[in-house]
């Protein structure tokens, strides 16, 4: 891991992509299962040929079902909230065959994050991949609405960059949307506050820094998780624009200290509002810190938030994430 790491940005237009479907505005209109998709849906004709040139191709992540010849193939489009389901997908190259090497990126092969639209919940998952190369993973969403799932991974081919192809999906059930929480330079988890100093500025490299601590005592002894003290996913409100990054640094380094600072340089692709969701690991469990923050401006000092807006529970290692 290089240091200064700086977030690519994913940016793309997904706020037509939900509609009006999940009732937006509405205090409980139902969320319904869609049709079940066609061979066509999931592999449109002339895919493949945009994907290996064509405009796609210089289209931005993470909110792209196909892009460079691979597509994200979603088995399970539907899920129903509050009940617990297999999330299953299988990531295809041009010829519609199942991918089935990987690169191993941070101690993983492939790394799945869900969020709702509203940037309320938010899931770090870690799916395990099936000799036939279908992904699996247990999920289970707190509330109806509409989720983005996206896959981050490189192919295991010669030459082949990095990834980040994004499906919608539903949770059916009534749906109630929710305001974005408030920006807050310090979020509560389990006992932990963290701390967010910083600034996120357009188009510019700047610097945020997390400070954990538990009962007023900095924490000294984070564990390495995903091969870093902490783990930052960052979503632009309206369009869940993707930004991605580990920390600076890496335990072992000789030079990375374990806590209670975790930095990250951070780019951010537009003036907006923005959530961040970091993961850290302490006492064999992994947690998150949600922030919601404005660019351009320095978050303000007040009483840590609680954790029940970021609807993310931490996790112990049994490697299903959260």
């Amino acid at each position: 891991m290089k240091t200064g790491l700086r977030i690519t940005a994913f940016a793309a237009a997904l706020a037509g992509a939900f509609g009006t479907a999940y009732g937006v505005g509405q205090a409980f209109a139902p969320v319904v299962a869609e049709r079940p998709r066609t061979h066509e849906d999931r592999h449109p004709p002339g895919a493949a040929e945009s994907e290996r040139g064509g405009s796609a191709a210089h289209a931005p992540g993470g909110l792209q079902i196909s892009e460079g010849g691979y597509t994200l193939d979603l088995d399970t489009p539907t899920v129903t909230a509050g009940e617990p389901a297999e999330l299953r997908f299988t990531v295809r190259d041009a010829d519609g065959r199942a991918v089935g090497e990987y690169r191993r990126e941070h101690d993983k092969e492939l790394h799945l994050i869900v969020a709702s639209r509203d940037l309320v919940t938010y899931r770090h998952l870690h799916p395990e991949r099936a000799p036939d190369g279908t992904w699996s993973t247990p999920v289970d969403l707190p509330r109806a609405g509409g989720y983005r799932v996206f896959a981050d991974f490189t192919p295991g081919r010669p030459g082949a960059e990095n990834l980040t192809l994004g499906a919608d999906l539903a949770a059916s059930g009534p749906y109630r949307p929710r305001e974005l929480p408030r920006p807050s330079a310090t979020a509560r988890v389990d006992g932990y506050d963290v701390k967010l100093t910083g600034t996120l500025t357009p188009g510019r490299a700047s610097e945020l820094r997390l400070t954990v601590s538990r009962d007023g005592e900095p924490v000294t002894d984070l564990q390495p998780y995903l091969g870093a003290y902490g783990h930052l996913v960052a979503l632009r409100a309206g369009d869940l624009a993707y930004l991605h990054v580990h920390p600076e640094g890496e335990p072992g380094d000789g030079t990375t200290r374990p806590g209670p600072h975790v930095s990250f340089t951070a780019t951010a692709p537009s003036s907006g509002s923005y959530r961040l969701f970091l993961d850290f690991k302490h006492d064999g469990v992994v947690r998150t810190a949600a922030f919601t923050v404005e660019t351009g401006q320095a978050v303000a000092e007040e009483a840590p938030t609680s954790p029940e807006p970021a609807e993310s529970p931490g996790h112990s290692d049994d490697g299903h994430g959260h």
